[in-house]
């Protein structure tokens, strides 16, 4: 196994989040918010055929999470959890994912909406959404069984923010 693993940013997603405090936890909090994202010129033609799917995946970094720990606060619950039940962004590979609608192409620029991240997030790849392959019934969502509906409705705060970015307890 590699001991490090290193990603180039395809592209950049803009928001009109410009601060993590107030945003949306989740695309489905984000429903018709406009974004774009700017995809590299050298990875331009990878976008071919991407037009005709609705929705895509987006996998990004991230960047403004500050190291990790393995027992995390979420938005939706007072209870510490275990970093990988949750969504949190402080996790030992700070990767996010979030499924947003693809609106148009234009050149190497990606209109979508329903985005949840902030302005300025580095994109690491693409994924096409695909409900054949990506919905699947779920028997079981552990401590989110009766959160989840909510998460629409929460909004971000600074507890995952550098230390010296975080609001004063």
């Amino acid at each position: 196994m590699a001991d490090r693993i290193s990603f180039r940013p395809i592209g950049i997603i803009h928001s009109p989040f410009t601060n993590p405090a107030g945003m949306p936890i989740q695309p489905t909090g984000a429903e018709g918010v406009p974004g774009r994202v700017v995809i590299d010129p050298a990875c331009r033609d990878g976008l071919k055929d991407l037009d005709g799917f609705s929705h895509i995946h987006l996998l990004y970094a991230f960047h403004l999470a500050d190291g990790f720990t393995l027992h995390v606060k979420p938005f939706l619950d007072n209870r510490l959890r275990g970093v990988f039940s949750t969504r949190a962004p402080r996790r030992p590979n700070a990767i996010g994912l979030s499924v947003v609608r693809l609106v148009r192409i234009e050149e190497n620029i990606l209109h979508i909406e329903d985005v949840d991240v902030i302005d300025g997030t580095p994109l690491l790849d693409i994924k096409p959404y695909v409900p054949a392959f990506d919905v699947r019934p779920a028997e079981r969502t552990g401590w989110l069984a009766t959160r989840a509906e909510g998460a629409a409705d929460v909004r971000s705060d600074r507890r995952f923010a550098a230390p010296d970015e975080r609001e004063p307890h």
